[in-house]
């Protein structure tokens, strides 16, 4: 089966179990898994996730990661694959409550993996933050041998568990592929939280609301898609090997330019006010993604201005139902 830039997909039907499949970049992966043939189970505590994104087709189990319970649904269940999503995923958040971040991702993820051997699972997906993993960039762009050098504790916390699934894979034989992210944006990202500044620029604008853009605005990010980033998990479907591969679209964006190109879309018409910068934030990075695309045959197909134009009028639909 064909994909979009010309990628293949597999034609073997799977079991797939979603960690955070109702949430934003879950829910995008559910369903592209599902309108591929393949059957799948989500768990989702709906901290972040909403109802309104699950699958009807998909079974639905409300349960946090770190729960005794999960061992059950895989009881239950019996998954070929784990693909895992759920996590503390503000930065901000994980640097006022570290203890809490390191729960989550940490020994979250850790029942997760232990369930996965436990349940003969073939292989282990995870998404972890490019953009947190590797602090300030020695060269740009980062590619997957960039030394890692977090400087937030989300960032710490994700890239411990790719430690824990290279030393599953040689003592247990977890197969596994790890997804360094991007920004990733689109529909269905929260308007309302404290990252994802798409989103956020996207609501206020359309709330006609005063927008406050951290520092000068001149940080410079690597924006994906999020259909780019659910085709990503679906080839890794496809993998023999286990690997580590960053996404991305293999140049950066600054926020001004994100601004500016949404207040196009939505006639926004106020000044932006200028903020401090976060503290744990990169002043400039974007990924270099030629890995995924040399070994998966992965490619982003939405330009930055194309996927600002979708999600802007994906809110403003939204917008309008709820009014």
């Amino acid at each position: 089966m064909t994909l979009p830039g010309g990628a293949r997909s597999s034609l073997v039907i799977m079991k797939i179990l979603v960690s955070g499949g109702a949430g934003f970049i879950g829910s995008h992966i559910a369903d592209l898994y599902i309108r591929r043939g393949h059957k799948v189970v989500v768990i989702d505590n709906l901290s972040t996730g909403r109802i309104a994104n699950l699958n009807p087709e998909a079974t639905f189990y409300k349960v946090d990661i770190r729960s005794k319970d999960i061992e059950k649904i895989f009881e239950i269940e019996k998954p070929d694959v784990v693909n895992h999503q759920a996590a503390q995923i503000s930065i901000r958040q994980s640097i006022l409550t570290p203890i809490l971040d390191a729960e989550v991702n940490i020994l979250g993820s850790l029942n997760l993996i232990e369930c996965a051997i436990r349940y003969k699972v073939k292989r282990f997906i995870y998404a972890s933050p490019g953009l947190a993993l590797y602090g300030e960039p020695q060269y740009l762009p980062c590619d997957e041998n960039h030394p890692i050098n977090p400087t937030c504790q989300h960032g710490a916390s994700k890239h411990a568990v790719e430690h824990y699934l290279h030393m599953y894979n040689i003592n247990y034989g977890l197969a596994y592929t790890i997804f360094r992210y991007p920004n990733v944006y689109g529909p269905r990202q929260d308007t309302h939280r404290d990252s994802g500044v798409v989103a956020i620029f996207s609501g206020k604008m359309l709330a006609r609301q005063h927008i406050t853009i951290n520092g000068n605005g001149e940080q410079v990010r690597d924006f994906l898609y999020v259909s780019d980033c659910a085709l990503a998990n679906l080839l890794a479907l496809n993998e023999t090997e286990s690997d580590i591969y960053n996404l991305g679209s293999m140049y950066g964006t600054a926020i001004n330019t994100i601004f500016t190109t949404l207040k196009s879309f939505t006639n926004y018409d106020l000044t932006p006010i200028n903020g401090p910068s976060i503290v744990g934030e990169i002043n400039k990075i974007f990924l270099d993604s030629s890995k995924a695309q040399r070994k998966l045959g992965w490619k982003p197909v939405e330009d930055i201005f194309d996927g600002l134009k979708k999600t802007v009028e994906y809110y403003n639909k939204v917008d309008k139902r709820q009014n």
